[in-house]
């Protein structure tokens, strides 16, 4: 039997083109996600690991406890002084501010053993004197530092004398920017110990000490000797560079690796679409083999060696796919790599083809593929020898079988949908995901009891086009099981794909709601803390600003206090408040000042330099409002007081509306050329509007990637539809054959095929359609339902492009099996046998 199985495959290899090619995606999708884990890591310690790549042992303390001791000059003493090592790197970071404009930095000390500096000096020499710097050459050129600059540090910390230290440092070196993920675009400077010490928190101590060993001093004897040196020090570890890059690493995601969670979730799809692409292709090859079977079995082939065949066709075809998956995701994976070494900022990027990615690729292949068969081979050892021409009994809700698959089913469909409703109305995610999964378990279980009669009604559509649309509406129906399978293989990818778009556009409209009631204007722009403030031409800039409607200066008007602190008051007129504030039940009148929610006191007094007013407060739903009183009260109070001003500094700040319409590339670029018009930072640009774009910005790009993951699901279904029609094709030779010897032509042979996997397609995406829009909404209703009212909002042009790309995809999953058909002689279809 294991010839017969061999000659099968070969004689009918190309009825397997189409198997393997499903296997090939689904494997190489779940491959390739191993590899990424795998190279992220790799890529993630050549990044982290930067920081010790000279060192051989690290004294570390445990960052995250409470209890670890501080690595002071004692420690770093005691390591120094270890028998075996001939230098130490005591590494102490803290943060400051430099330059005019008050940037954060991180300001690392130099070492006093080169050998042992974390970075290249690029140009110059690294600071030996306290007055001296080194900075990384993308923070020089970005602030046009070169040597001999002077840099101005203040620190965020108080000395002990109770005054913010500040220093001007020369720059003496440029040196590499660090390539660890947690500095990424994070200035950095270096100094001398001393200088650093003086900028840090009292107390601190070092970050690490680094330890360089002598030459022939073993790292195992060292290690040993340190780690019963520093035995009474609670939380302090000795590790090697590798043990403590892995630790690091750990900790950014606290031992989990979730990119790959729902990487393997998507490949986990994948592969459920393409089992069922292969049990569907297998179980049409065994039908059509029926004949040759029971012959088999008629001149003594047993049931288990019929079995046994298809089982290693099955196998023999999951093994070269499983194969070419592998090498397929190495190669993808290695091309990506190949790519990210040439960008500078990811010039760490590593290819890491780890021996489990490899192992599984394989395992789960081959395994898929010899389980989806399993069913197909019990089923051609069913067949009796001496009823070869007789069909398999499909799976009817009459049979025993139609009836068990019926009831579970519908228990899971009403199940699932129980707590799917649960999970909405309780505004519970952890409810509604497992009652999703169910529901549409259930949905696919139930498919053969209604996707054949969803077919053969919007089948009838067809037959106005004559006998090749009758003859395809009769033709998609005629083997209720394959049908539904292969409709269930598309079905899946297309109700996942229409979820996710109906999700987004839903969270979409339902953020818009909650960002207008967070935000009281559409942009607004916060004054630059320095001598310049806003005046009516930096209004006048703004409003020049594509997409800018309205452009209002609110100016500082005084100083009032509540239970949170002082906050500054502004002023603006009542019709130019109409024109910004989104909430228009907002009024401004003398007497009154708004204030943000949260607010308790009832009055408040507003101190001016002129004189104190006490005021009615009127709270909005806005917790980001500044404190506004209107202009008619504004001019009793005289302006800001002069003390308070000096204290707590308030500059004017501007208030705009948007256009309506704007997408989200859009919204980005207006808050850049904001920016630059009035000469801020992009961070002090912000509003309802601002945020909406950002929200937008993570949304798309998050459907981007969900939607092009779930893709390869769609796209292996696709290679199922086109399986199952290029195999019938071959099934109804004789009958086709025979239509064309009665008059049919062979366009509308083509037609006939064509139209068939049109209805197939169009109906799993229909559905698909209606039942991802129906889970996009309940999934959004369940995560945003708790803190805000979640409205449906379904992206018509998105679904009907789903729509249409699944029937032009069917459209073109016929166009060789068609084209096969057509060329077909009538007479030599006729004399196949």
């Amino acid at each position: 039997m294991l010839q017969v199985a061999l000659a099968q495959v070969r004689l009918n290899a190309r009825r397997f083109i189409a198997v393997s090619l499903a296997v090939l995606i689904a494997v190489g999708f779940l491959t390739a996600t191993l590899i990424i884990n795998s190279s992220s890591k790799a890529s993630l310690t050549q990044s982290v690991g930067e920081a010790y790549r000279n060192a051989d042992l690290l004294v570390t303390r445990d960052m995250y406890s409470a209890d670890a001791a501080v690595l002071d000059e004692d420690t770093a003493a005691l390591v120094r002084d270890t028998p075996g090592v001939e230098g130490i790197y005591a590494a102490r970071q803290t943060y400051v501010a430099f330059g005019k404009d008050l940037n954060v930095a991180q300001l690392g000390n130099t070492s006093e053993h080169t050998d042992l500096f974390p970075v290249d000096v690029l140009q110059g020499t690294l600071p030996v004197a306290d007055n001296e710097v080194a900075v990384d050459k993308d923070t020089a050129e970005r602030q046009e530092l070169t040597e001999g600059s002077v840099l101005p540090l203040t620190a965020f910390i108080d000395d002990p004398a109770g005054e913010q230290q500040t220093a001007e440092l020369t720059v003496t070196a440029l040196v590499s920017a660090s390539k660890d993920p947690q500095l990424m675009g994070t200035p950095q400077l270096y100094s001398t110990s001393a200088t650093a010490a003086e900028f840090g928190e009292p107390g601190s101590g070092f970050t690490s000490i680094q330890v360089a060993l002598a030459d022939g001093a073993s790292v195992e004897d060292v290690r040993a000797a340190l780690q019963q040196d520093i035995s009474g020090l609670e939380g302090v570890y000795v590790r090697t560079a590798q043990e403590q890059t892995d630790a690091v690493v750990a900790s950014f995601t606290g031992g989990e690796d979730i990119l790959t969670t729902i990487l393997l979730a998507f490949a986990a799809v994948a592969l459920l679409v393409c089992a069922l692409v292969v049990s569907n292709t297998f179980s049409v090859l065994v039908a059509q083999r029926t004949r040759e079977l029971a012959l088999l079995r008629c001149i003594g082939a047993a049931r288990s060696q019929i079995r046994r065949s298809v089982i290693v066709e099955a196998l023999i075809v999951g093994i070269v796919a499983s194969v070419a998956g592998v090498l397929a995701a190495i190669a993808l994976v290695g091309g990506i790599i190949t790519y990210l070494k040439n960008i500078p900022e990811s010039g760490f990027a590593t290819l890491s083809v780890s021996p489990l990615a490899v192992v599984a690729g394989l395992g789960v292949g081959i395994a898929l593929t010899v389980l989806a068969s399993l069913v197909p081979a019990r089923a051609a050892t069913t067949v009796a020898p001496l009823a070869a021409l007789r069909p398999a009994d499909d799976v009817r809700a009459g049979t025993r079988r139609g009836r068990v698959r019926l009831g579970i089913g519908l228990v899971l469909l009403a199940v699932g949908a129980a707590l799917l409703a649960v999970g909405a109305v309780k505004g519970n995610l952890l409810i509604a995901l497992p009652g999703g999964m169910l529901s549409f378990v259930g949905v696919l279980m139930c498919a053969t009891l209604f996707v054949p009669s969803l077919v053969r009604t919007v089948g009838r559509i067809a037959a106005p086009l004559g006998v090749p649309g009758k003859l395809a509406a009769l033709n998609a129906v005629r083997n209720p099981q394959r049908t539904s399978a292969t409709s269930s293989a598309l079905l899946i990818g297309v109700t996942l794909v229409t979820m996710m778009m109906t999700g987004a556009a839903t969270v979409r409209t339902s953020l818009d709601g909650v960002l207008a009631a967070e935000y009281p204007v559409d942009v607004s722009i916060s004054g630059p803390i320095d001598d310049s403030p806003f005046t009516s031409t930096d209004e006048d800039a703004a409003r020049a600003v594509k997409g800018v409607q309205e452009s209002v200066l609110v100016p500082p008007a005084g100083m009032t206090e509540t239970e949170y602190g002082p906050y500054g008051v502004y002023a603006l007129d009542p019709a130019d408040a109409a024109k910004v504030l989104q909430d228009s039940t907002l009024v401004l009148e003398p007497g009154v000042i708004l204030m943000p929610q949260g607010t308790t006191e009832k009055t408040l007094t507003v101190q001016g330099a002129a004189k104190s007013v006490e005021l009615k407060v009127v709270v909005s739903d806005s917790s980001q409002l500044q404190p506004l009183i209107s202009s008619e009260t504004a001019e009793t109070l005289g302006g800001l007081p002069a003390a308070e001003a000096d204290t707590y500094p308030v500059q004017p700040q501007l208030w705009l509306t948007v256009a309506d319409g704007l997408n989200t590339n859009e919204l980005m670029d207006l808050r850049t050329d904001l920016a630059a018009a009035v000469d801020v930072e992009d961070y002090a640009v912000s509003g309802s509007a601002i945020e909406r774009g950002a929200f937008e910005q993570i949304i798309n790009v998050l459907l981007m990637v969900v939607t092009g993951l779930l893709g390869v699901a769609v796209v292996i279904a696709l290679v199922g539809v086109a399986n199952t029609l290029s195999l019938s094709v071959l099934e109804r030779t004789r009958e086709s054959s025979l239509l064309r010897a009665l008059g049919l032509t062979r366009g509308q042979l083509r037609g006939m095929l064509a139209l068939e996997a049109v209805l197939i397609a169009g109906v799993a995406a229909l559905m698909g359609s209606i039942l991802g829009s129906l889970y996009g909404w309940l999934g959004a209703e369940s995560a945003l339902g708790s803190f805000t009212t979640v409205a449906l909002s379904l992206p018509w042009l998105q679904l009907l492009a789903v729509l249409a790309v699944a029937l032009l995809a069917g459209l073109a999953a016929s166009v060789l099996p068609a084209r096969r058909a057509a060329r077909l002689s009538p007479v030599a279809g006729l004399a196949a046998d």
